[in-house]
């Protein structure tokens, strides 16, 4: 559980300063659960130049609860918490010092997302709160206010954790879990686990990924890791101490997370680095006549198919419906095995290019439309997909025909600006070309849609 926070104060001499105003949202790794949100009376003059900043005079402040009214609160919202701030020191220097004045000693972990913004979004020009949410397409109101700026920190570390392939932030959560001295039983495990698509990760006591794994209704998988008697489950049941998990709403987000975090965090269940299987394709071969002929067969992943399928038959099928789109011949697409005319011709549905009825410009002209609107290769793509929530939508970007990374997001303009986007993205690290997988997926799909760079 995190809690993400921010506080505006009187300024003044170092330690000597009071809180104006204080905005805490309890969050736990998924959506928001609690939050509170106060000004707050210092009992001491704000500086003139943080009224002009804040809007937060004297005034505004004369009946509002004065710190030692609210410290209950704050302690309960953010009790078995790691407190998560835009320069975290500042505000939990300031919490501990307003505590201190009541004789106690507040304590908890603390992350900081300009740390984190640093590390996982390098090369920003500035890592202010305001300048850095503009880059990544962050709607933020009430700036210099603590709500404002306290939700607006809230979609950034959401963001940031989208990006911690590492996985960091969770790991740092579990030391703290493993802190408490609290050993879970398997079935509160699994409670806690939604039934819905994502990618789960199951730790150690030490706080180390064990196993990562993914499914669409993550509770019942895991579930099956609790109650399996296989070798693996039994050692599993034996090693695991929690199990955390990120929901992806795309099973092709779940499934090219779960292929880069293994090969990244080598997790001692998962026993080899995840394998991609280049599936099958459909590739285009001029003929002895100069007519462009499509054929099916397996290939490597770096190949120059022009669309991927998981297997044979799905090619087949989808071969069907491309050779009618785009008026193609049935013997041309090897679909229909004959040393003269498709069968289509004799019921006047093909024009002829199997006998040579039209020529073989004319005839390749609409292959090569069909390459430039179905081949991802060399192009620039975003797939777009359902998110998270009904709110939400995930994007996949695809830069010069190759994966770059994914994303979730609230507004078009964070897809459709190159330069938020690209700001945004969780980058991949993989070298592999992952094409095939995602373009498997795109035909399969009935959700997924392209935007075109």
């Amino acid at each position: 559980m995190y809690a993400i926070l921010d506080i505006e104060t009187t300024g003044g001499q170092f330690n000597e300063e009071g809180i104006t105003e204080i905005a805490i949202y309890r969050y736990d790794g998924h959506e928001v659960v609690d939050q509170f949100i106060s000004l707050v009376n210092p009992e001491i003059p704000i500086q003139p130049f943080v009224v002009k900043l804040t809007g937060i005079n004297n005034a505004m402040l004369r009946t509002a609860p004065k710190f030692h009214e609210v410290a209950k609160r704050i302690i309960e919202i953010t009790s078995d918490c790691i407190l998560v701030a835009h320069n975290a020191s500042f505000d939990y220097r300031i919490l501990r010092t307003e505590f201190r004045r009541l004789g106690y000693d507040f304590q908890t972990p603390t992350l900081c997302t300009v740390e984190l913004a640093q590390k996982l979004i390098p090369e920003q020009p500035s890592y202010s709160l305001g300048k850095l949410v503009r880059a990544l397409g962050i709607p933020m109101a009430d700036r210099h206010r603590a709500g404002g700026d306290a939700l607006a920190t809230v979609k950034l570390f959401k963001m940031l954790f989208d990006k911690d392939i590492e996985k960091t932030i969770l790991k740092q959560f579990i030391k703290t879990e493993v802190e408490k001295g609290l050993t879970p039983k398997l079935l509160d495990i699994v409670d806690k686990l939604p039934s819905r698509t994502g990618i789960y990760y199951i730790h150690n006591e030490g706080g180390e990924i064990i196993f990562i794994g993914r499914s669409r209704n993550i509770k019942k998988r895991v579930n099956q890791h609790f109650t399996g008697s296989a070798p693996k489950c039994k050692k599993i049941q034996s090693l695991v101490f929690a199990v955390t998990y990120e929901e992806t709403g795309s099973e092709l987000i779940a499934q090219l997370k779960e292929i880069e975090e293994i090969n990244i965090n080598r997790p001692m269940m998962n026993k080899a680095p995840a394998r991609i299987i280049s599936g099958w394709g459909v590739y285009s071969e001029p003929d002895a006549n100069g007519y462009l002929n499509l054929k099916v067969r397996k290939g490597n992943r770096n190949d120059n198919r022009i669309v991927s399928f998981a297997t044979f038959g799905e090619a087949q099928l989808k071969l069907a419906e491309i050779g009618k789109k785009f008026d193609l011949c049935q013997k041309l697409t090897g679909l229909y095995d004959s040393d003269e005319h498709c069968h289509l011709y004799t019921k006047n549905l093909c024009d002829g290019a199997c006998i040579g009825e039209i020529s073989s410009e004319e005839y390749n002209l609409r292959v090569l439309q069909m390459q430039h609107e179905l081949s991802f290769y060399g192009r620039d793509i975003v797939l777009l997909d359902r998110g998270r929530n009904y709110a939400e939508r995930s994007a996949i970007l695809i830069e010069n025909g190759r994966y770059v990374g994914y994303t979730f997001f609230d507004l078009n303009y964070q897809v459709t600006n190159v330069s938020v986007l690209r700001n945004i993205i969780a980058p991949t690290r993989l070298q592999d070309n992952l094409i095939p997988l995602i373009q498997s997926y795109f035909h399969k799909s009935k959700s997924a849609k392209l935007l075109h760079l």
